[in-house]
């Protein structure tokens, strides 16, 4: 493996040792305009030619070739062992090692987990859709692990000064938990400005995941290092990607 763009994250997180995870940025690649220059994603509208470009650079970072996701907004979680094509879902697990799990992100909170023992990894696509509809609570269950000893990290996504959404998306979350109502403030009449991050952790703490790292990096505000879909439409996907060393 090479090594990876030295502007790409690296969580700052308390995982064991063998446990691996990037997040890149828009530095790297060869793509032009709107999804300039990282773009990932292959159903964006850029050429694929510099999308396969781009996806070949990442790969030389990574033990193995990702296993991609069709995501849809979804709460469904897959194994990524034993995945041979691209499934519908939005959250993969893996217990092998070098198994590489990813999710596209450009304004979704990705969420990384792991357990202490550096066992079982696991990474969640995490909208405001995911999250009403339990994707992280399905990525917590399909661990098969105590959620007490488990890690989590949250990167990159739009901030809570930036996302303004209606009162059909603050139904949805306090239908389930009265206390998202923190997650949301008063923007203009029946408009709020909603809070993933918060909204991730309130979920994360309530399937009983309690070492939290992460968040606050807002894509819509940094226009320089990150891709934003709420910003911009037409632009390019960064990936969130973990796996475990053998």
């Amino acid at each position: 493996m090479s090594s990876w763009h030295p502007d790409w994250i690296v969580p700052d997180w308390p995982a064991p040792a063998n446990i691996r995870a990037i997040i890149t940025t828009r530095a790297g690649g060869v793509s032009r305009g709107p999804f300039a220059s990282l773009n990932l994603g292959l159903r964006t509208g850029d050429d694929p030619q510099a999308v396969a470009a781009n996806r070949a650079r990442l790969r030389a970072a990574l033990p193995q070739e990702p296993k991609w996701l069709r995501q849809v907004h979804g709460g469904d979680v897959v194994d990524a062992d034993a995945l041979t094509g691209t499934p519908e879902a939005d959250a993969s697990i893996a217990r092998r090692a070098e198994t590489v799990c990813a999710v596209m992100i450009a304004d979704c909170v990705p969420v990384l987990l792991a357990d202490r023992d550096g066992t079982v990894v696991a990474v969640a696509h995490a909208g405001w859709r995911g999250l009403a509809v339990g994707v992280i609570e399905n990525t917590v269950s399909a661990l098969g692990r105590d959620p007490g000893g488990l890690l989590a990290y949250l990167g990159p996504g739009i901030g809570p000064r930036a996302f303004e959404v209606g009162l059909d998306v603050r139904d949805a979350f306090l239908a389930r938990d009265p206390q998202a109502a923190a997650a949301f403030a008063p923007q203009a009449p029946g408009k709020w400005l909603a809070d993933l991050f918060l909204l991730a952790r309130q979920r994360l703490q309530r399937a009983g995941v309690d070492s939290i790292h992460g968040g606050g990096l807002c894509t819509y505000s940094d226009t320089a290092r990150f891709f934003s879909y709420r910003r911009d439409r037409t632009t390019g996907r960064m990936a969130a990607l973990i796996w475990r060393e053998a």
